[in-house]
């Protein structure tokens, strides 16, 4: 595993969203479309590959873990401007969460 240094790690900005609202990604059959709010003046759009693992309907309300500095892209013709964390094991895929509810756009440290 390549390390990186305390400088390299803080220069990634975490904050807490709240998805407001999910979709299944028109073009995709493994990706969802989320609006996250993520403490800014207007909600974030992120294209997530965990369709797979979590029905669109359930994610909305559930907040997450966001890395908000990410360059935005285009994933199967949709722009993502970030990416949700998640862990995956044998078991399956899970995000990343808060424990209790967090004002979205708290930062993560």
């Amino acid at each position: 595993m390549e390390q990186i240094t305390i400088d390299d790690f803080a220069r990634i900005d975490l904050r807490v969203g709240t998805i407001r609202k999910a979709e299944a990604h028109p073009d995709a059959d493994r990706l969802v479309v989320l609006s996250v709010d993520v403490g800014e003046e207007q909600e974030r759009q992120l294209v997530a590959g965990i369709r797979a693992a979590y029905d669109p309907a359930s994610l909305v309300g559930q907040q997450i873990v966001v890395v908000a500095n990410l360059k935005p892209t285009r994933l199967r013709g949709v722009e993502s401007q970030g990416m949700l964390l998640a862990a995956k094991d044998e078991a399956g895929l899970a995000l990343l969460q808060p424990k209790s509810e967090i004002k979205p756009g708290s930062r993560v440290s």
